[in-house]
């Protein structure tokens, strides 16, 4: 393993632990076995040590939307962009916990152009004009997919296992949001 990566690592697991506002660079120099200057020489700044530790999964959004966009009809889309996040949870558990749920991430990815792509992934499950219910689920299925990748009781789930009732419960709720809907349409 790369110094670089072992630092990505090590910063990781400190922001999992403290927050990145509770991390400093001389934590992780401590975690390393380094001087602060060592970390210095590989990230000027820990806005740039967060940007490299959650770079890979915000770059995987763009794919995620294009290959959804790319399905012609909207159950197609929904389902492949729905996969595809639910992939990335999963590859990335302890980096989506960080995205979530720590302050300074958030407005760091607020301002990232991976936004856009999520906003296009949201749209790609929801539809381009979502009722109340349908806002509601995604973003129940959002919330959810972070916890989920975190949750110490699903520590134990291989990835195959986790990623398959993710997305079952993913379906079922979604399913059981358009059954009312379609009840209510099918009605004279």
């Amino acid at each position: 393993m790369s110094a670089r990566q072992r630092l990505l690592d090590a910063a990781l697991d400190l922001f999992a632990e403290h927050g990145v506002s509770g991390t400093s660079l001389q934590m992780i120099a401590d975690r390393l076995g380094v001087t602060k200057a060592a970390v210095y020489h590989q990230f000027p700044t820990k806005e740039e040590i967060v940007l490299a530790v959650i770079g890979p999964a915000l770059d995987a959004l763009a794919s995620i939307a294009d290959a959804a966009q790319a399905r012609r009809t909207p159950a197609a889309r929904r389902d492949v962009a729905l996969r595809g996040v639910v992939d990335l949870v999963v590859a990335h558990r302890r980096v989506a916990a960080v995205m979530r749920f720590d302050p300074v991430v958030q407005q760091i990815v607020t301002s990232h152009p991976a936004m856009v792509s999520m906003l296009r992934i949201r749209e790609l499950i929801t539809g381009p004009d979502p009722d109340t219910a349908t806002s509601v689920a995604a973003s129940m299925i959002s919330g959810g997919l972070i916890v989920a990748g975190i949750d110490a009781a699903l520590e134990h789930l291989d990835d195959d296992t986790l990623r398959e009732q993710l997305l079952d419960a993913a379906n079922r709720l979604f399913s059981r949001r358009a059954r009312p809907a379609a009840a209510a349409r099918a009605r004279p």
